[in-house]
């Protein structure tokens, strides 16, 4: 572990990067699953698609309404609640399909990140001296 110190050491370890381990066992506490990214965007999805038919069965709902309460006050009343519902099904339906898309970017994006953290953490204890990690915002450097 040449190219480690301290709690670099501790993580390269725990990452499953250092000499000797094969990323399986020791590197289990840090791995990176895109399951859970995937699965709640699917969530989403679904939410989204079941907007559809509450809106659906919304408009359905009222049907016919509006002639059998002529002249009753009530009616206007019901119009305004009716299309502020609506406003906020179309916004729950758009927020749902927007996650979806950004939960499975996150997904990718993490993927990526552990395997340039995991490939510079190799090239440090190889003793190549490469340790800045690709794709962090402050440009942090490991190792060394």
């Amino acid at each position: 572990m040449a190219g480690y110190s301290g709690g670099l050491r501790a993580l390269a370890d725990e990452a499953g990067a250092g000499p000797g381990t094969s990323g399986a066992a020791s590197g289990e506490r840090l791995r990176h699953s895109d399951g859970p990214w995937i699965r709640a965007a699917g969530g989403a999805e679904v939410m989204r698609t079941q907007m559809a038919y509450v809106k659906a069965e919304f408009a359905t709902a009222h049907e016919g309404v509006a002639g059998c309460g002529d002249g009753l006050s009530v009616l206007g009343a019901l119009g305004t609640v009716r299309t502020s519902w609506e406003r906020r099904i179309e916004a729950a339906r758009d927020e749902c399909g927007s996650l979806a898309g950004r939960l499975r970017a996150v997904a990718g994006t993490q993927g990526e990140h552990d395997a340039a953290i995991r490939s510079n953490l190799a090239g440090v204890d190889a003793g190549t001296g490469v340790g800045a990690v690709a794709g962090t915002a402050a440009g942090a450097r490991v190792g060394r």
